[in-house]
């Protein structure tokens, strides 16, 4: 499981000019699940998520996480994230997993995080054609892949 973090002031998630979720102050995060990736890389992916500490401190030093400023997560379905580009100009997903293996690795992902956070993350629609918008805070953006935690 693969995922982009951005520190964001705010950000939003509409379809079809709907708003589907929204947040203040906290992550917006976009989320890859490759084939073969367990519920193991999400319940580590929500720890890390929830202990990560980019948010700044009384000094601006980054030394504070998301569970200790109360902050909000925007979580985003995003299979583009395992594209392979390195032959030619199309990049090709099939490394991503099949909606039939992503969709219930995801929603535990979610469930993981509401429990490392205490709260409900705010989301899009799984496949769905999404428009996100988001002020990126810093700007800090961290790739964090779960097959990479060793």
């Amino acid at each position: 499981m693969r995922v982009v973090v951005q520190r964001v002031s705010e950000a939003a998630v509409s379809i079809s000019g709907q708003e589907v979720g929204r947040i203040g102050r906290g992550l917006m995060v976009l989320v890859g699940v490759e084939t073969g990736d367990t519920p193991a890389d999400g319940s580590w992916l929500a720890g890390k998520l929830a202990a990560l500490r980019i948010f700044a401190d009384d000094a601006g030093k980054m030394n504070l996480s998301l569970r200790e400023i109360a902050g909000e997560t925007l979580v985003v379905s995003q299979f583009t994230l395992h594209a392979a580009t390195a032959k030619g100009n199309r990049p090709g997903f099939t490394r991503a997993a099949r909606p039939d293996e992503a969709i219930p690795l995801y929603e535990a992902f979610l469930g993981d995080l509401e429990r490392e956070i205490g709260r409900r993350p705010e989301r899009g629609v799984f496949a769905a054609d999404m428009q996100v918008s988001l002020v990126n805070d810093g700007p800090v953006t961290i790739l964090i892949d779960s097959r990479a935690r060793e």
